[in-house]
């Protein structure tokens, strides 16, 4: 019979709750990808939210570029158009996403003009607009696209009735936007009142003493501090954390306080669309404010002599590079999605990339902290083929209306 030490006892018991508490910890997570990859399986950005003014002047587009884009929403695909590039290849893993992105295209080609694009993706409450769908889109349409928006949503609508109301209003993150509303309408703050501003100074004085305390509550500090309260924003649990790396407590209420101070108080209201969605859930009315880019009268013409222009995938960018000639592409934008994305799978987006760069092509993306996501991560032997445009990134990422991410990237491939 062996002799029973007491340490031996304690040394295996606290590995057992070290592993037990490990399991909790990768079931706690498991189930949170799990809550988070459900909740993105459904329309998620009904518009985009990244500035697409600023992604032109960090492409610096000619007309003989070719694009390869996530789609999202599909503002911003829209919006490159305007500068006659000679091609945009769109992706995204979202069926709704593409619906939507194959929506708009159709609508720049098929409805009679401007006004009519103002009315079905710019203004609230308009009856109609499923009646022109009917009468311009649908008959051209393809199979695919038209079966999406003859459907029905939960409620036994059609989908394209959503633009007879407010599409802004839905989505994963229409429906965050709103939820924030109720939150801060729980705080006696309505937050709409922000449209009501004429001066920045109105605006920040607005924020100041009307916005920021809510932060500063118990009840919000302790739900900020939950990984699913973003879910709403398309924060996933990985990029989740890439927030709470810039926050000093256990909670990333100072973080988004600061990120809504810049949305909130850096732009005038009259020049970001992007403010007027986050505290109206609209665009600005006539005399308001801006329309996104894609929808203002300047673009129009070119947009829709170059909507032919774009191919719309369901697949990742990965997966479509690979089907790419090498040397065939000279502009890329990858949103926020390397956040998301293990070394591995950065890896191999970024050997793609490489091989069907030409020179001088430029990769541009964003990230929920202020640091490049990819230094330190890529091989040496993809790395050293790219140059960081460092400060030129910093003085976009100052200049971005959207707001809401820490930093902005630009890349250029070296000669």
């Amino acid at each position: 019979m062996t002799e029973f030490a007491p340490e031996a006892g304690l040394h295996k018991n606290r590995k057992l709750k070290d592993a037990l508490l490990q399991h909790k910890a990768l079931s706690k997570a498991g189930f949170s990808e799990r809550l988070f990859g459900m909740l993105f399986s459904g329309l998620v950005y009904p518009q985009i939210w990244e500035d697409p003014d600023i992604d032109m002047e960090a492409m610096e587009l000619q007309p003989h570029h070719r694009i390869v884009t996530i789609g999202s929403g599909g503002c911003n695909m829209l919006a490159y158009l305007s500068q006659n590039p000679a091609s945009i290849d769109v992706v995204d893993l979202n069926r709704h996403h593409i619906a939507l992105n194959k929506l708009k295209l159709a609508a720049f080609r098929l409805l009679p003009g401007h006004t009519d694009l103002v009315r079905f993706f710019g203004t609230p409450n308009v009856g109609a607009n499923s009646q022109a769908y009917d009468q311009f889109i649908a008959p051209r349409l393809d199979p695919a696209t038209a079966a999406y928006w003859d459907g029905r949503d939960m409620y036994g609508r059609r989908r394209v009735t959503v633009f007879n109301r407010n599409i802004y209003k839905t989505g994963l993150l229409g429906r965050f936007i709103g939820a924030a509303h109720v939150l801060a309408r729980l705080h006696g703050v309505r937050l709409a009142k922000m449209t009501e501003a004429r001066t920045v100074r109105e605006q920040r004085q607005f924020f100041d003493d009307e916005i920021a305390p809510i932060f500063d509550k118990p009840m919000v500090r302790w739900l900020l501090g939950r990984k699913s309260s973003l879910f709403g924003l398309g924060i996933p649990p990985q990029q989740y954390d890439e927030l709470a790396s810039l926050a000093g407590d256990d909670s990333i209420s100072g973080v988004l306080k600061h990120r809504l101070e810049k949305l909130a108080c850096h732009f005038p209201m009259r020049e970001n669309y992007f403010a007027w969605q986050a505290f109206a859930r609209r665009y600005a009315g006539p005399h308001q404010g801006p329309l996104p880019t894609y929808l203002r009268p300047e673009h129009y013409a070119a947009i829709r002599a170059n909507a032919d222009r774009v191919d719309v995938h369901h697949a990742n960018f990965t997966e479509l590079l690979a089907s790419k000639p090498a040397a065939s592409r000279d502009r890329y934008i990858l949103l926020d999605a390397q956040d998301w994305m293990t070394d591995e799978q950065l890896n191999d987006l970024w050997a793609e990339i490489t091989r069907t760069a030409r020179e001088g092509a430029r990769v541009i993306f964003r990230t929920a902290a202020e640091k490049s996501i990819i230094e330190g991560r890529l091989s040496p032997a993809i790395r050293e083929q790219w140059v960081y445009f460092e400060e030129r990134s910093h003085e976009l990422n100052v200049r971005d209306r959207s707001a809401i991410y820490g930093g902005f990237h630009i890349y250029g491939k070296k000669a």
